[in-house]
């Protein structure tokens, strides 16, 4: 083998492993061990065109403890207006929204408390950006100006982040 073949091939290890980095362990017998359950339940109920599972457990810094899980058959989903989900994606899409919702995840969870972080803006635009993530179902009030992220959504919102990971 040449030097050139030779380091071709580390190359090629060197990628393989940099993206093994990115992957989360493996958590039980098989590489699809969820997949391969999920698999069975479409089998039970005759979906031929399959479908599509997210499920996580996550404790969160604040010591919350989420367990979730949303299956759907893949031909509700491509049958459905997908213009729907606009509003929930565009308020993702924004830096200073994502800041926020990490924020309040890890704990800060006042207003007063998101206007003391730097680079986030006016107490104005602050507010703007928590309205839009209200709206969109990713935060709620608790009252008096706190904000948490409803249970239902932590997990989609950290999948949405996975997903979004190169």
């Amino acid at each position: 083998m040449d030097l050139e073949q030779r380091v071709a091939e580390l190359e090629r290890r060197l990628a393989a492993l940099e993206s093994a980095q990115h992957t989360a362990p493996h958590l039980g017998e098989g590489d699809f061990w969820a997949l391969q359950g999920f698999k069975e339940q479409l089998a039970e109920v005759r979906a031929a065109d399959g479908g599509v599972l997210f499920t996580g457990a996550v404790r969160l810094p604040t010591g919350e403890h989420y367990e979730w899980q949303h299956g759907v058959l893949t031909e509700g989903l491509l049958d459905d207006d997908w213009t729907g989900a606009a509003e929930s994606f565009a308020a993702l899409g924004h830096p200073v929204r994502l800041r926020l919702l990490r924020e309040v995840v890890g704990g800060r969870r006042t207003a007063a408390e998101l206007a003391e972080l730097d680079e986030i803006g006016t107490t104005g635009q602050i507010y703007h950006h928590l309205r839009q993530l209200t709206g969109a179902g990713w935060l709620h009030t608790t009252g008096r100006g706190r904000y948490e992220v409803p249970a239902g959504r932590v997990v989609p919102l950290l999948v949405a982040l996975s997903a979004a990971r190169p």
